[in-house]
């Protein structure tokens, strides 16, 4: 069944390349957890409702933005994955390219929870293990 996140993790970081919020949503559980990289100064996000207000923020911030999966590590109820984005700010021609690591946990065919980390060590350890 893990393989099958990894498949999921890649529909929906592909409902983020085509802006199909409702396909994003599909795939979120009732009760998700998002916990973005601006978690600190914005608190995370629950519930679908809660993304569907991260993705009006991060969309409107971002609205050319592109992620690439580099690399999707199956770790059984969680997926790690090593993404590449491309995008300009919404007010801005400066151009912007990140990498991060994200972590989601699945459950029944559904995200129950993500989190985004900047490195590979931190989202290791989010989910308990280390390099």
């Amino acid at each position: 069944m893990s393989q099958e996140n990894v498949e999921l993790n890649r529909r929906c970081i592909d409902a983020v390349n085509r802006r199909d919020l409702e396909g994003f949503l599909a795939l979120m559980d009732e009760d998700v957890r998002a916990d973005s990289r601006l978690a600190p100064m914005e608190g995370g996000y629950q519930g679908r409702d809660g993304v569907r207000r991260w993705w009006r923020d991060f969309i409107g911030g971002f609205p050319d933005i592109t992620m690439e999966i580099v690399e999707v590590r199956d770790l059984g109820n969680f997926t790690v994955a090593s993404i590449r984005s491309r995008a300009h700010g919404a007010d801005s021609l400066t151009p912007m390219e990140e990498g991060l690591w994200q972590v989601g946990e699945w459950r029944n065919g559904k995200v129950v929870w993500w989190s985004a980390y900047p490195s590979e060590a931190e989202a290791l350890e989010a989910v308990g293990l280390s390099e």
